[in-house]
């Protein structure tokens, strides 16, 4: 394993499960365990499954002007939030492209955290530091003492409940209360990448093992990268640096419902506005194979016989039994057209559809 990677605190735990380590955004972080991708997503699917996403970067914005610092670098509106509510939201470069999207969260009046995606919490820090100026507040870098595990899946209430006397039905959808799992304090966030009902607990880097411990025994299955994957695509849950970059907008990645222009200026807005007025160019679109394959991501997408795109993010659901995949089309190519993905030299039938692939999510009930 390259010494460079950093470990996070559960980093021991993975090891002792059996995890097989690989290189993420710098980390050395588990893509499975022995119990295999396929067992690792359904029990997220019917039952509990927690990940480590200790990875994940932690900004905290304290000051007079936090709350309009981040209203003008995020696309959404910050000031919608009560204290203990979240809001998922995207930062913008001036020319409409996707520096990262991320989840916002209210701890006081003037006291907002902000988690960003471990791959760019060095350029994300760079770009809220370069646009800080002019604003009375200050960031700190929270990353290092978070730790941050995700118990995601229908039965994950119930689980958590025998741990913590904070009462997790008062927790809503995108809200966070401070209390305690297993004594060890932490915000607890009903929040999720995986389309089931779940919560994400940001704890102290020195507490997350024992937490860990405590929930694998009380029988949530310990979880890798790879299954997270697989559950998001079946969401249609974008991924930065697959979905998003730098060179794509939010509103090309159907993501406009992120965008707030009435809210005032922000970073990015004047590009944004003159796309959503000149009409978006592009858009990404959920695809499901017809037949047999799996869209691997940059394989070529054809839409009316010409080259129109290449898939994102791809594979074939686990829970749906066929092959998904996201890409970037003409905004001809409307739910119901008819594309084939290149497979290997051969045309695979598909077909454009709305996202999400997996609707029976406990979620969305």
């Amino acid at each position: 394993m390259d010494q460079d990677l950093k470990k996070t605190p559960l980093y021991d735990e993975h090891v002792r499960l059996g995890g097989k380590i690989v290189p993420f955004a710098g980390f050395a972080m588990p893509v499975q365990y022995p119990t295999g991708i396929r067992a690792e997503h359904a029990a997220v699917r019917e039952a509990v499954g927690m990940f480590d996403v200790s990875h994940m970067g932690e900004f905290r914005v304290r000051g007079p002007d936090a709350l309009r610092f981040i209203s003008y670098a995020t696309t959404n509106d910050p000031s919608t939030l009560v204290v203990g509510d979240a809001q998922y939201s995207a930062m913008c470069h001036p020319g409409g492209g996707v520096v990262d999207d991320l989840l916002v969260y209210r701890y006081g009046e003037e006291d907002l955290r902000l988690v960003v995606n471990a791959a760019n919490l060095t350029k994300d820090w760079d770009h809220l530091e370069a646009i800080l100026a002019g604003f009375d507040a200050e960031m700190e870098d929270e990353s290092d003492d978070v730790g941050l595990i995700a118990v995601q899946g229908p039965g994950s209430q119930e689980l958590l409940s025998a741990h913590t006397e904070t009462d997790l039905d008062a927790i809503g959808y995108y809200s966070f209360e401070l209390g305690a799992i297993a004594g060890v304090p932490c915000a607890i966030s009903r929040t999720g990448y995986t389309g089931e009902d779940g919560f994400e607990l940001y704890l102290p880097a020195d507490g997350t093992a024992t937490v860990w411990s405590v929930l694998e025994a009380a029988g949530a299955l310990p979880a890798g990268l790879g299954c997270r994957d697989s559950l998001r695509l079946e969401m249609g849950y974008a991924l930065y640096g697959n979905d998003i970059d730098d060179e794509t907008t939010a509103l090309e990645a159907g993501l406009g419902w992120l965008v707030k222009f009435d809210k005032g200026d922000f970073v990015g807005r004047a590009a944004l506005l003159e796309q959503k007025e000149a009409g978006v160019p592009r858009r990404l679109r959920g695809i499901k194979l017809l037949d047999r394959g799996f869209p691997r991501p940059g394989y070529t997408v054809r839409f009316e016989g010409e080259d129109s795109g290449v898939v994102r993010s791809g594979t074939v659901s686990p829970t749906l039994g066929y092959g998904v995949a996201t890409v970037y089309l003409p905004p001809a190519a409307g739910f119901g057209a008819a594309v084939e993905v290149i497979i290997r030299d051969q045309p695979i039938a598909a077909e454009v559809v709305r996202p999400p692939f997996y609707t029976e999510g406990s979620i969305r009930r």
